[in-house]
């Protein structure tokens, strides 16, 4: 068989890419954990987890993803700082293509995650850091005592513009139907919260602004037609996620969104490739089916290598 550089290769260190490396460590196999960034993904953006087992107050999100960090490198798990390019299969083998060296692994778990996605509108790409955020945690001290509007009507979007209140003095939620699709829970904070306005049924058309940055932003109620402009300092975006796969994109199936396509077992279309965390094609995309599908893909994973040697 051809000599490899390892076994398994981990693209991704969210909660997936982390818990996949921890079970790989722990089972003893050669693994490789690959990281654009910072190691723990979407959840350095979130100020406050209050849904994940076993922190009944409630824990930081950067609290989380240290000791999650914090247990993979008990078992010596190699992680290093790179972006991959490419992934070439080979025979009982795949070409994993970086900026500055190529490597090698028998198997690849690909955990990259995603990104939150643009409205696509005119004004967005121009204000981006000027007023436009995708991330409340980042950006929302900046707009202390100010007004900002806050797009979308999930999760997200609702728990992020709660926080936002702890600065701005204005928080409107600007969403295209008449009810929010988040949790309850999420709902009755934002119905409480005398800083939140709920925009119903409304889409962002444009964003406005000037030399200084953001000034408001264009709306169209979607059921009576009608435009309006609003006066915000700041826009932020919570309209759904866009998965980190076009490097994998002749690689393995991908549905029509472009997420990753997967068995119960986290294989893919191409063997010896699985998928685990918000990349991945599912129903629900929260840090605990994360790491569930971490530690899917690690099992699966041993029991595809277990078969490559032994036939």
């Amino acid at each position: 068989m051809t000599a490899v550089d390892h076994d398994l290769a981990i693209i991704g260190a969210g909660p997936a890419g982390l818990t996949a490396g921890l079970y790989a460590a722990r089972s003893r196999i050669n693994t490789l954990l690959i990281e654009r960034l910072s190691p723990g993904g979407q959840i350095l953006n979130t100020d406050w987890v209050d849904n994940y087992p076993g922190f009944p107050e409630g824990v930081a999100g950067f609290e989380l993803v240290d000791k999650m960090r914090a247990q993979v490198e008990r078992f010596d798990l190699p992680i290093i700082s790179s972006e991959v390019i490419q992934i070439v299969p080979g025979e009982g083998f795949f070409t994993i293509l970086l900026p500055d060296r190529d490597l090698t692994a028998r198997a690849v778990i690909i955990a990259t995650g995603s990104v939150p996605r643009k409205l696509g509108v005119p004004g967005e790409e121009e204000y981006i850091g000027k007023g436009v955020s995708y991330c409340g945690t980042c950006d929302g001290p900046f707009f202390k005592e100010q007004t900002v509007a806050a797009v979308g009507g999930g999760d997200t979007a609702c728990e992020e513009a709660v926080y936002l209140t702890r600065f701005a003095r204005k928080v409107y939620l600007i969403h295209r139907r008449d009810q929010l699709r988040a949790q309850k829970i999420y709902q009755e904070k934002i119905l409480a919260n005398d800083r939140v306005e709920v925009v119903w049924d409304s889409v962002v058309e444009r964003i406005e602004g000037g030399d200084k940055g953001v000034s408001g932003v264009g709306l169209k109620n979607v059921k009576t037609g009608k435009s309006s402009s609003l006066p915000v300092d700041g826009v932020f975006v919570w309209v759904g996620l866009t998965p980190t796969t076009k490097f994998c994109c002749d690689l393995v199936e991908l549905n029509a969104q472009d997420f990753i396509v997967t068995d119960p077992e986290m294989a893919t279309s191409r063997p010896g490739v699985f998928a685990a965390g918000d990349c991945r094609a599912k129903l629900l995309r929260q840090i605990s089916t994360a790491v569930g599908d971490g530690a899917t893909a690690a099992f699966a994973a041993e029991r595809y290598l277990e078969n490559l040697t032994h036939g």
